[in-house]
């Protein structure tokens, strides 16, 4: 890779005070194991339903957390649509947004998924989370059940950009194509 200092290999280093073998530093990631250590985000939350269990992870090195359902709700089928709420009020720390996705096997089993996906939250938001459910299925509508995982939250790091007006954009390779210029 360009631009990518060779490995820093150490045998043995402590990490989270946990002794660990075979740590590798590139560029200042740490590699443990072949799994990339970064430093803990740290998400404020408040359980407006004490009876749900945080966000959590269901294996180690997952992108998203779970989130669940706060409430019973009935989807329609064929398009029906519900916000259902989850119990949680966040903080994300500044320079992250949260990224609300689907659950894949509600979307494989029952046709249910995120209907604005990915759902955006901003660092600022503070109000409860909502989910806006969608169930694709022609014919059977969709019951979530209180505590049922509805959803992924996945927290990124995110840049604001700058954005300043020119005349003329610098050229690329893809140039003007558009939707379905990349083939099938």
């Amino acid at each position: 890779m360009v631009g990518v200092a060779p490995p820093d290999v150490q045998n043995d280093a402590v990490v989270d005070d946990v002794l660990v073998d075979d740590v590798v530093l590139v560029d200042d990631v740490v590699l443990v194991d072949d799994v990339v250590l970064v430093d803990d985000v740290v998400v404020e939350v408040v359980q407006l339903d004490p009876d749900l269990p945080l966000p959590d992870y269901a294996r180690a090195g997952d992108a998203g957390a779970d989130i669940r359902a706060s409430a019973d709700v009935t989807i329609a089928p064929g398009g029906g649509r519900a916000l259902v709420p989850t119990g949680l009020a966040i903080a994300i720390p500044e320079g992250y947004a949260g990224f609300v996705q689907p659950r894949s096997g509600l979307a494989l089993r029952h046709g249910v998924t995120l209907l604005n996906a990915p759902g955006l939250i901003d660092a600022g938001y503070r109000d409860e989370l909502m989910v806006l459910l969608v169930n694709t299925d022609p014919v059977e509508p969709y019951e979530v059940h209180r505590g049922d995982r509805i959803a992924q939250l996945v927290i990124k790091a995110v840049a604001q950009a700058r954005f300043v007006k020119v005349d003329e954009l610098p050229p690329s390779e893809r140039g003007l194509g558009g939707f379905g210029h990349s083939g099938r």
